[in-house]
């Protein structure tokens, strides 16, 4: 926390430090107005929107729908305890159609301006969790999209029986299975050398596509070469009768250099068009270096925060001859990475001693 931001008021924390990182993923500050209809609000986040219960510091609305409360806090109060207000405010909510367990809306979010914790109460076995930033109107627009139940029941049902899977990666890919469906966001698959873990994971990542529990999937090495024997195992990868995955869903991948594959490998890599970035679509696969990766979100400069000032100020890096050439292409790559829900990460390698540098996203 920043020496100056000890004697802010909530207000100026709002104004200072919430509303820009609103703004930045896309949404549209704006008051709340009796004679405002919200068939309007696209992508709004309303300010002091009336419940029963009380004014909610921010309503956000997409396509007409309530779908998001947020509490703010000044800076000085941690944000993850006044969660339980934003759930207040969500049960006092009218004029929505929207009702689970009370709630009568599906995100709830609680900030400082420093630090956001986030909630899906649409499933009871989700529990609250600290995001990087806000969530983008799209990203929630394709979150009340998906039918997690009805994707895992799909995923339940769909046998497991490649030809060329032994029993401890059907297992393997069960627990898994098993973990995501229970609400789990980390798991660790250890396996020792030689014995099939690039395969394991590629016929895993097969069966969350198929089955649409995951859309996008981030396939994570430390290293390029470990890159290229992952983009051979997608390529050769038969999940079903003459149909290889490469074939049913896109993979993208590196750049590579013509030494990273064999004289056998004749196939093209693909690598991931920027747009990709900005608009993400669905069914593919990302196959990258974790450097890569985060060349890809940010540009060859690393990005800190400079402790003491606001929230647009960052001290830039340079570490290679490209760069971001200002703040409006800083905060279009950083809209980019806002979901992380859609985006399942599969780290093959080391175990990470933390969570993966910012995955890929989907439109967060």
């Amino acid at each position: 926390m920043s020496f100056g931001g000890r004697h802010e008021s909530e207000w100026q924390t709002r104004k200072k430090r919430i509303d820009p990182p609103l703004e930045s993923v896309g949404w549209v500050i704006v008051p709340y107005s009796s004679e405002q209809s919200t068939s309007f609000l696209t992508k709004h986040a309303v300010t002091e929107f009336p419940t029963d219960n009380g004014p909610a510091d921010y309503a956000l609305f997409v396509d007409g729908q309530l779908f998001g409360i947020v509490e703010a806090k000044k800076l000085t109060l941690g944000p993850q305890g006044v969660l339980v207000q934003a759930e207040r405010y969500s049960r006092g909510v009218t004029d929505t159609s929207f009702n689970s367990h009370g709630f009568r809306t599906p995100f709830l979010y609680a900030t400082n301006g420093e630090v956001i914790w986030f909630h899906d109460i649409r499933h009871p076995q989700a529990t609250s969790r600290r995001i990087a930033e806000f969530h983008t109107p799209s990203a929630l627009r394709e979150l009340i999209g998906r039918n997690f139940e009805q994707a895992h029941e799909s995923l339940a049902n769909t046998g497991n029986d490649h030809t060329k899977l032994r029993d401890y990666q059907r297992h393997a890919n069960a627990a898994t299975e098993t973990a995501i469906s229970d609400q789990k966001r980390q798991m660790l698959i250890a396996m020792a050398t030689g014995t099939g873990k690039t395969f394991t994971l590629v016929n895993q990542a097969y069966r969350l596509l198929k089955s649409q529990v995951a859309k996008r999937i981030l396939f994570l090495v430390d290293r390029r070469s470990l890159a290229a024997q992952a983009v051979r195992a997608f390529s050769v990868f038969e999940p079903e009768p003459n149909q290889k995955f490469d074939k049913l869903y896109e993979v993208y991948c590196n750049k590579f250099q013509k030494e990273d594959f064999g004289d056998e490998d004749t196939f093209d890599s693909k690598v991931l068009p920027r747009e990709y970035l900005l608009a993400p679509q669905p069914k593919h696969v990302v196959v990258h270096t974790i450097q890569r990766t985060e060349i890809s979100l940010f540009g060859r400069i690393r990005l800190t925060r400079n402790q003491g000032d606001n929230f647009a100020n960052f001290k830039r890096e340079r570490s290679g001859r490209k760069g971001l050439r200002d703040a409006k292409h800083l905060r279009s790559i950083r809209s980019t990475r806002k979901q992380t829900d859609s985006c399942l990460v599969l780290h093959a390698g080391t175990r990470p001693q933390s969570d993966p540098p910012i995955p890929y996203l989907a439109g967060n």
